[in-house]
């Protein structure tokens, strides 16, 4: 993984960091919340021997000193001062709980040793350690005294008592929230990084592509507004979703140039694929280039169409099919101009079979021979039949991914089922990629220079393409005209 992924990582799963580190923070704070606040008081003992008459006795009297010391610092966290210090006190607790609250430490080479008590009173704090260090001064004079009575040959004295503190030394607030923090990153990091190794999501272009067994000729990145109206308005609206239709109106036309297809059936794996609202705003940005388009609602399980479009759905494919009407009588025209629309009709109880009859066939070559462009959503693929039997008798189909959530099997498994029907696959398309921050799914222009008039430049570059594109309609239909003209 180099920088580049990492960083696609973090901002793919920010989230998944951000809550790991809001709750190790939490978790943080409330331990600190919980912890019973222990205050702490300190004495310092001093350690002598008697002094020499000459220097190497001064010397090994200091020697002397320091090697008690270590012996001094077992002494202070032993059993038998505690229990000496328990009954100076009267203190409720054992000697094994005191030692608990005791430590005692002494630098190397030092005849100093400091005595800390750790207790939930500061004024119980100052008073054991104050009388500790008094009851190991008297413990240390008995036990170094000779038997005969003669002056003992070291000494332990109060350097310093302990006063009562003022504040407590657990918890450590500051250190726990930083401890928090850190393990917070570390683990959301973590976790940011298993999940993307266990993601079995298609999530990038190369991975897409090579599921499909075809080219990417579009990437469609997420718009809420579309949740509310699906169909995209292309001769007002230049945000990011309009220009990528077009683009892929561009890369469909593109496709095969001898043979363009003109049936073409949208189809996913899954529900909630984005399927319908590309099938409508596909068919839109054809129509938006002054060609004939169809959109026919193939899907007879669930019908969408009509209510995205606002048109008649209780007459249309599934009437014709059956006999009860002509195309003709059920054709609907949309509110937007070069766009006619096929709805789904009344629901059958055989939508299979009559997708499969003769007379689908027959309905579809006529469509064929009245409009520029068909394109029929259909039913998710792995749910039921629907979308492979119209796909066997399209030009093409494309397929549907959805960013993060269409699963690498699915895909394979859709795919897998389009060609058992021998259907011809197009290319995919990848719906509701992140609008920013990856530099793979989005891209963005300026001119130099710009100033206040960009939004007005930006919409003539808008126009140019526009009229280039239809340039190249135009290219294209004259060179078919004239190879017709050359077999004929």
């Amino acid at each position: 993984m180099n920088i580049q992924d990492f960083v696609r990582l973090l901002r793919a799963r920010w989230v998944t960091v951000l809550v790991t580190l809001i709750v190790t923070v939490l978790g943080a704070v409330a331990v600190t919340l919980l912890t019973t606040p222990l205050y702490q008081a300190s004495t310092r003992l001093f350690v002598s021997t008697s002094a020499g008459t000459s220097l190497a006795e001064t010397y090994q009297g200091n020697r002397f000193s320091q090697e008690r010391v270590i012996s001094y610092t077992e002494l202070l966290t032993g059993e038998t001062l505690a229990q000496r210090t328990v009954d100076k006190l009267g203190l409720e607790m054992s000697a094994e709980q005191l030692r608990d609250e005791i430590t005692a430490t002494a630098k190397t080479d030092s005849v100093l040793i400091d005595v800390h008590v750790l207790d939930s009173s500061p004024v119980r704090a100052s008073d054991i350690a104050n009388a500790l260090s008094d009851q190991f001064v008297l413990m240390a004079r008995e036990l170094e005294t000779p038997e005969d009575g003669a002056r003992p040959d070291a000494r332990v004295v109060v350097e310093q008592r302990a006063s009562v503190p003022d504040r407590p030394v657990v918890p450590k607030t500051m250190r726990n929230i930083g401890v928090g923090i850190a393990l917070g990153i570390l683990f959301g990091l973590g976790l940011a990084v298993l999940r993307d190794l266990l993601d079995n999501t298609v999530k990038s272009r190369e991975s897409l592509e090579e599921l499909a067994g075809a080219g990417l000729v579009g990437t469609i990145p997420l718009d809420k507004d579309r949740r509310k109206q699906p169909a995209i308005s292309f001769d007002s609206d230049n945000t990011a979703i309009a220009e990528s239709f077009l683009k892929l109106r561009t890369n469909l036309q593109f496709l095969a140039v001898d043979n363009p297809p003109r049936v073409i059936v949208i189809a996913s794996s899954m529900p909630s694929e984005g399927k319908s609202t590309t099938a409508i705003n596909i068919a839109l940005a054809l129509a938006e280039a002054e060609h004939n388009v169809l959109l026919v609602d193939g899907d007879m399980r669930r019908p969408m169409l009509h209510n995205y479009l606002d048109v008649v759905g209780s007459v249309g494919f599934s009437t014709v099919l059956s006999g009860a009407a002509t195309l003709s009588d059920v054709l609907q025209k949309s509110r937007y101009p070069g766009l006619s629309v096929l709805s789904a009709g009344a629901v059958p109880p055989n939508p299979s079979e009559l997708l499969g009859s003769q007379a689908a066939k027959k309905l579809i070559a006529e469509m064929r021979s009245q409009f520029d462009y068909v394109v029929m959503d259909s039913s998710p693929l792995l749910a039921v039949t629907d979308a492979a039997i119209l796909a066997a008798g399209a030009d093409g189909v494309l397929i549907i991914a959805r960013f993060g959530q269409t699963k690498r099997d699915q895909i394979s498994h859709a795919v897998g089922i389009l060609k058992n029907v021998d259907a011809s696959l197009l290319g995919a398309v990848l719906t509701m990629t992140p609008p920013r921050g990856d530099g793979s799914y989005s891209y963005s222009y300026s001119y130099y220079g710009a100033n206040d008039g960009s939004k007005r430049q930006s919409s003539d570059a808008k126009e140019s393409v526009k009229d280039s594109e239809a340039t190249n309609d135009v290219v294209a239909s004259e060179a078919g005209r004239h190879k017709g003209n050359l077999d004929n």
